[in-house]
């Protein structure tokens, strides 16, 4: 770990500005760090060509006193289930190699529209199942800050792309956690938005009623800023909701005097890290000495989120894959019979362990006689947990809670045990199942010098608040001067 000021987007932009840098220069740069950092594992594939001629059309722009926006000639990473037009989207699975989508999708036209350059397509637990980056089928991605821990997951490429400083900001997303907890283990900034309020059109879906596409950036200005570049209504997304979004520089300094602060303290039960918590508890006592009031709330339904979310989220997950039949798109196995045995043998070689778990885990609860017992309990669940949430946030500005029980795991350490691996989702899941807006900021550091992150849980649409509050703890602990 080195004491550095890392470059943020708005730093570089500031810089492009003055002319103090040119597009081509940065993005060169880029590029360089990420081929010399390849042994990370951030990225699936980059996209040299595409990326120096984004970078120079900024520059050309700029040359004739054109600027699309703060976004315009800074370099950018995209997670791999977002579609690409013209270059390769796998999703981190063999059974999509060489799919070429023909179009971009939404959240990837406006960053192009506002000028952004795409450096490539990170690693990603493949179809998203998975909490570490190892089940992806191409690379294992390796946390910068300790190469033999796990950068988190699903998003574990877009965060390790940004903490190891080849990318200045990156797009990931977020059904369970995928978001918040790689950018807990990286020591970054990162948002799961309102279910709604980002397009999902072109997203490769996992939980079509969880999935949200979120920035991970080194702080919560930058954050706020890619943010609001993918925001906003889109008819192509008939989940998408045309609500309005404030102006989120206005609000982010308004610091945290006055406001009210829920701490759940079923969050800070058995199984949390005794490091996670002192660090977690020190930040609210931060807020408290910033003019917060701290108030205690209470969620009974956290400890049965983590099995609601399971069974939701495979029965979702199951019912999407079914769409990969080699047929339309993606890879096929080469066997002699029918369309059914080309199918279970493209489906038995090219998916991996993990994915056909959760296909059989998810057609199971579906499945007739286990429906009632098992999807629809579970739904009931969310609706309880959603009402606890939702009721709580009535009363207090937003929650404050650990981001993950845990800092950063070994590689190898919970590939075999499965339950641990979901069971470190435990304190996202709650937001993603409610649809409400979470975001994750460092807040302090492990003995062995690994990032703790925080979790604020706002109201529907409330993105702008916890943007402010991020920003209140970011001032106390200066986090954009540490770096992996």
């Amino acid at each position: 770990m080195t004491s550095i000021s890392p470059r943020t987007l708005r730093s570089l932009a500031d810089a492009l500005a003055k002319g103090e840098l040119s597009a081509v220069e940065v993005t060169s740069g880029a590029l360089a760090r990420a081929a010399a950092t390849s042994d990370l594992g951030a990225y699936l594939r980059l996209d040299a060509e595409g990326a120096l001629a984004a970078a120079v059309a900024a520059d050309t722009r700029r040359a004739k006193g054109e600027r699309r926006g703060p976004l315009d000639g800074l370099p950018l990473a995209l997670k791999d289930n977002l579609l690409t037009l013209g270059l390769e989207t796998t999703a981190g699975s063999r059974i999509l190699s060489g799919f070429v989508p023909p179009y971009d999708a939404t959240v990837v036209r406006r960053l192009r529209e506002a000028g952004a350059v795409i450096l490539g397509k990170t690693s990603m637990d493949e179809f998203g199942f998975g909490s570490s980056t190892e089940h992806c089928a191409f690379k294992v991605a390796k946390n910068p800050w300790d190469m033999r821990r796990t950068p988190g997951g699903s998003s574990g490429g877009s965060a390790l792309a940004v903490a190891s400083g080849t990318a200045y900001g990156a797009l990931g997303t977020d059904t369970g956690g995928s978001v918040r907890q790689p950018a807990a283990f990286c020591g970054l900034v990162g948002l799961r938005p309102t279910y709604g309020r980002v397009s999902r059109f072109g997203v490769i879906a996992f939980a079509s009623s969880m999935d949200q596409v979120g920035p991970l950036t080194h702080d919560v200005a930058d954050n706020a800023l890619l943010f609001a570049a993918i925001a906003g209504h889109d008819p192509h997304d008939a989940t998408s909701v045309d609500a309005e979004l404030p102006d989120l520089d206005e609000k982010l300094e308004r610091g945290v005097a006055g406001l009210e602060l829920g701490v759940p303290r079923e969050y800070f039960g058995d199984g949390i890290d005794a490091e996670v918590r002192r660090d977690v508890e020190q930040a609210i006592r931060g807020f408290a000495s910033l003019g917060a009031r701290i108030v205690d709330v209470t969620l009974p339904h956290t400890e049965v989120a983590v099995a609601a979310y399971q069974v939701l989220a495979t029965a979702e997950g199951a019912s999407n894959l079914a769409r990969y039949d080699s047929v339309r798109f993606g890879a096929r196995a080469t066997v002699q019979g029918d369309f059914e045995e080309m199918l279970a043998a493209t489906r038995g070689t090219l998916l991996g362990r993990e994915v056909k778990r959760r296909i059989m885990l998810g057609t199971f609860v579906l499945s007739a006689g286990y429906y009632d017992a098992h999807f629809a309990r579970a739904a009931k669940v969310r609706a309880l947990i959603r009402e606890e949430l939702v009721t709580a946030l009535e009363n207090v500005d937003a929650l404050v809670t650990p981001t993950s029980p845990i800092a950063a795991f070994a590689l190898g350490e919970r590939l075999d045990e499965p339950v641990q691996m979901y069971g470190a989702d435990v304190f996202t899941v709650g937001a993603s199942l409610a649809g409400l807006p979470a975001l994750s900021v460092p807040c302090g550091l492990t003995r062995g010098g690994l990032p703790i992150g925080l979790q604020l849980i706002g109201r529907a649409w409330g993105e702008a608040d916890l943007f402010c509050i991020a920003r209140a703890l970011e001032r106390a602990q200066d986090w954009r001067t540490v770096r992996a």
